[in-house]
């Protein structure tokens, strides 16, 4: 049986609806466990940095199915003057557990970004967490399912432990094998911010 064909669709549109209704739930990425909010819902944001007790300042990535999903949240006129090499760093790293720092677009409310100039976006290659963007019809917030402080979370088991019943769902599944969470990397200047 394929990853995709043992996808449960019925907990992934669960999990999309939780977000749609302002809910913040935990779900595996690439490396470790995340938490997720509808990155356009103030109160749902606020309420997942209460949960991680997270400087509001250390804004949060945003992770996509697709190229297409991202593009609204990256400022128009960056696509247009990015030149072909770069274009290609991003055409050729993703989907994948690469995440990048491009200028945002007006859409990208402050507690996504915040104290930088940039947002930070990845297209996933994770099969679950693609279905779970195409279910949600966009972006997701996808920062590491932990307390301020403490290790991220490996296991559905880490989650409880750590949230007890504070999250509105849990998107049980797999982890994507990858040892440690993705590259951050600035697009502008090719800085590597987490290696």
């Amino acid at each position: 049986m394929t990853k995709q064909a043992s996808l449960n669709n019925s907990l992934i549109q669960q999990a999309a609806d939780t977000l749609k209704q302002g809910g913040v739930i935990a779900y595996p990425t690439e490396a470790v466990w995340g938490l997720g909010c509808d990155p356009l819902n103030t109160e749902a944001m606020e309420k997942l940095l209460a949960l991680k007790s997270r400087d509001p300042g250390k804004g949060v990535i945003l992770i996509a199915a697709s190229f297409e999903q991202v593009l609204p949240y990256m400022e128009p006129s960056f696509m247009e003057e990015l030149s072909h090499e770069k274009k290609l760093q991003l055409t050729h790293t993703w989907p994948g557990p690469n995440t990048w720092l491009v200028p945002p677009s007006d859409k990208v409310p402050t507690l996504i970004k915040g104290q930088h100039p940039l947002v930070a976006m990845r297209v996933t290659a994770h099969p679950l967490v693609q279905a779970l963007c195409e279910a949600f019809g966009g972006p997701i917030v996808s920062t590491s399912a932990n307390p301020a402080g403490e290790d991220p979370a490996l296991s559905e088991k880490d989650i409880h432990t750590y949230f007890e019943d504070r999250l509105d769902f849990v998107l049980s599944g797999e982890l994507g094998g990858l040892g440690q969470p993705s590259t951050i990397r600035n697009l502008l200047t090719g800085e590597t911010l987490r290696p």
